[in-house]
């Protein structure tokens, strides 16, 4: 078969959901549809609607088989999310919303036989962030439903296993603080069999694997009949914005993918001082090689606080930095609850009053630069720092990161590198837009800084 030309790419986030199509020539996007992710609420517990996803993508490959076309398909999804299918390939359960918190007695339950950091480094996160605590939890509440389980498998490759049949797991979701992988080792944790779920993990593949080609039934509803597209086997959301730079560039360096959560990874670091109750953990790149990463729900916190502020003026809130700096306006987390490096606090604003909108906005971005530098710090992050997604958009965040940092700050183009990984599966490495080095602001930070850590106690 071919080299692919076109690829599109099915790209599932917590929030928002698109299909893509990128031209392997020139690695640009060149058709898009986007739809909400949407959260129904029950019964049996909240949970993703599958079926206006599902509806979603077939209705967008539809749009995009004639015109631009494309001959492969790869997937991306958010982590977090396990498909859990019956004898006949269908849901046997809902795919549950991490968010969704369990009952105590669940939850308790659960701490007592989930393997220890140093075997799995998952930390123990809310809800179903780790994806054993929501198996536990749908096997504990729901015992006949799970006991109809007869394959469990990651969330982007459920997506293709709709689309080819063929059920398959993959380690970077798999070991994306799920307790059920040893990133050392690159196998299983003891969890799996604690849960006695072995046998019911779909078979562990690569994310570079065609799975299989788009079955007859959906090639035909779309108007792709008789034309064979490989679709493969997809990758975790923040390894897809990962992946691209693994390719060219030597460690040290890290990577900032920012989108509903900001992550960030150190490539070269190791895994011997993070700590769990800070949100730190480790990743598995595409390659199956464990990478030091923290992370918070910075996107989600963007949004919270454009809901109460307005939308940012970006301009507009640089202008302000040098006042709020000398000022001492600041924002203390935690915005969102629930992770990120300071648990358990709720947010302050310190300094405020009369503060401008604009002000506030200056306050809030050195807020998610302070939270970013925090996270690299935990991870032992060294050399050019990359930052990818969104925020690489906000001249206010991208300077004052900048200046916290003191090293090289590169903002890359375009609004994710989430679906420009998952097109980096097909076999075929789009072009991506140099990045743009920020410059270092006039105004310095430092005794903002300590202030702002002061006043955490940390």
């Amino acid at each position: 078969m071919s080299a692919p030309q076109k690829i599109a790419v099915l790209d599932i986030g917590k929030t928002n959901a698109k299909v893509v199509v990128l031209d392997c020539a020139s690695g640009e996007e060149i058709a898009e549809r986007r739809a909400p992710n949407r959260v129904l609420p029950g019964p049996p517990y909240p949970h993703y609607d599958i079926e206006a996803l599902w509806a979603f993508v077939l209705e967008a490959l539809s749009a995009f088989a004639e015109h631009p076309g494309f001959d492969a398909i790869s997937i991306t999804t958010h982590g977090a999310s396990a498909a859990l299918l019956d004898a006949e390939g269908e849901l046997a359960l809902p795919v549950l919303d991490y968010e969704h918190e369990y009952p105590e007695d669940i939850h308790r339950a659960y701490q007592t036989i989930r393997p220890p950091f140093s075997e799995t480094f998952s930390p123990s996160l809310s809800g179903g962030l780790n994806v054993g605590a929501q198996l536990h939890y749908q096997k504990t509440a729901f015992p006949e439903a799970f006991g109809r389980v007869r394959a469990i498998l990651t969330y982007p490759q459920y997506w293709a296993f709709r689309l080819t049949g063929v059920a398959a797991n993959e380690v970077t979701s798999l070991g994306c603080h799920t307790d059920l992988w040893r990133p050392r080792e690159g196998t299983y944790s003891s969890l799996v069999d604690t849960l006695g779920i072995r046998d019911l993990m779909a078979p562990v593949r690569s994310a570079f694997d065609a799975l299989g080609l788009l079955l007859p039934e959906i090639a035909a509803r779309i108007g792709l009949a008789g034309r064979p597209v490989p679709v493969h086997c997809g990758i975790h959301d923040s390894n897809a914005s990962l992946l691209p730079h693994l390719v060219g560039r030597e460690p040290p360096f890290s990577v900032v993918s920012t989108g509903t959560w900001v992550i960030s990874f150190a490539v070269g670091g190791d895994l011997d001082h993070l700590d769990p109750r800070r949100d730190a953990l480790a990743n598995v790149d595409a390659y199956g090689r464990a990478v030091p990463s923290s992370r918070f729900m910075g996107g989600r916190e963007f949004e919270m606080l454009t809901a109460e502020l307005g939308t940012l003026s970006p301009e507009a809130a640089l202008a302000a930095m040098p006042y709020v700096i000398e000022k001492g306006l600041m924002l203390l987390p935690n915005i969102a609850g629930g992770s990120g490096p300071f648990p358990g606090r709720e947010r302050q604003w310190i300094n405020d009053t009369d503060a401008s909108t604009d002000q506030r906005w200056a306050a809030a971005c050195l807020y998610l630069a302070l939270m970013t530098e925090t996270c690299l710090d935990l991870i032992g992050a060294k050399g050019p720092v990359l930052v990818e997604g969104p925020f690489s958009a906000n001249p206010a965040y991208l300077q004052a990161l900048t200046a916290l940092l003191g090293r090289e700050v590169i903002a890359l183009p375009g609004s994710t590198g989430t679906s420009q990984g998952a097109a980096l599966l097909a076999g075929i490495a789009p072009k991506t837009k140099p990045g743009r080095a920020v410059p270092r602001p006039s105004w310095t930070i430092d005794a903002y800084r300590a202030a702002w850590h002061d006043n955490l106690g940390a």
